[in-house]
């Protein structure tokens, strides 16, 4: 499927679909395919993300589903959230999306408005450093001494996305899309440009993986791939992410981290590895333990050892040692901001 043919189901999904959700005030598309050339085809393993906005959203997201051949994924926003370009422009997850987003409902025009002053505003050094800010402060926030009581997937998920928000920081500040599942691929990328490929291997460091082996990724990758398909037809209750572990999701869930590890690139592919093996873990917890069985749990925890955390004072050690580089990470962001010719 080509990206625009991607963009004309969106479009269709939400004039037909969309469009009867009470209180819809506008919808737009974020994420990789507005910054892809129409005329590409789009890969298997990347979604199109679209957000609705309500005047009273749901709980959770309407996730993601196939609608005309396009692997579509529905979030709800509220228009508060998107009322003024101040409050879009700090924020490290919005001003991003906002900036490039491709518009397919905007019945008063709020949203044009909001898109031409955010867009013009987006690469002032103040805003920049204050999304790079605002990152590190959510990352400071999950990397907390994890609650012993709690689940060991929710202590890891944590000490995960507190730290890979650490390669969001980076991306932020070289103007580059604020993507989740590749991020640690896009932010290499940076890195090389500015000739800092040592700061990439840091980064791959905090998250246990800088000597990871192709064939130690594939391997865990199966494991991976077994909870997955435990795991995606057992009940969910209201888990958030749910969606990302279903048939729809499979190829971004497994194929994309394939794909990266198909292309060397192995090492990056582990973050969002970890992450789905710790939703499946998430499932078969709130079914009981019942489907994944001995061998999911084990495997899950030989992953963990690889990454370094073989204990609950190993995971705590881990998220201390990420607080402590964030400062670091900031250091690299003015560098990195310096060199971004976007920047005024």
């Amino acid at each position: 499927m080509l990206v625009r043919e991607a963009k004309l189901a969106a479009e269709e999904w939400v004039r037909r679909e969309g469009s009867k959700l009470k209180g819809q005030e506008g919808a737009f598309l974020a994420g990789s395919v507005t910054t892809l050339p129409d005329s590409m085809r789009l890969p298997d393993s990347s979604d199109v993300d679209i957000t609705v906005l309500l005047a009273e959203p749901p709980a959770g997201k309407f996730g993601k589903f196939r609608y005309r051949g396009a692997l579509l994924e529905v979030s709800y926003g509220t228009p508060e959230g998107y009322s003024s370009a101040e409050s879009v422009l700090g924020d490290p997850h919005l001003a991003g999306g906002v900036r490039a987003m491709h518009i397919l409902s905007d019945p008063t025009g709020a949203l044009g408005r909001l898109q031409r002053e955010v867009a013009g505003e987006y690469g002032c050094r103040r805003w920049v450093r204050e999304r790079c800010r605002a990152a590190c402060a959510t990352a400071a926030g999950r990397l907390q001494p994890p609650d012993a009581s709690a689940a060991l997937h929710d202590r890891v998920t944590a000490w995960l996305f507190g730290t890979s928000l650490t390669a969001l920081v980076l991306l932020l500040a070289g103007l580059r899309a604020p993507t989740v599942r590749r991020r640690y691929v896009e932010v290499r990328g940076l890195l090389l440009e500015l000739g800092r490929a040592d700061f990439h291997e840091e980064l791959l460091d905090h998250l246990g993986c800088a000597g990871w082996s192709r064939s130690q990724a594939a391997g865990h990758l199966e494991a991976v791939v077994d909870a997955f398909d435990r795991a995606k037809g057992l009940p969910k209750g209201d888990f958030a992410f749910a969606a990302d572990i279903s048939d729809a999701a499979r190829p971004v869930a497994i194929g994309g981290s394939r794909e990266l590890i198909g292309q060397g690139l192995h090492r990056e592919a582990v973050f969002w590895m970890v992450a789905t093996y710790s939703r499946c873990q998430w499932i078969f917890d709130f079914n009981g333990g019942d489907g994944g069985g001995e061998l999911i749990r084990q495997g899950y925890l030989s992953m963990l050892r690889d990454l370094g955390i073989g204990s609950c004072a190993d995971l705590e050690a881990r998220c201390s040692q990420v607080l402590a580089f964030l400062p670091r990470v900031m250091e690299i962001a003015e560098v990195v901001m310096d060199a971004s010719p976007g920047i005024k």
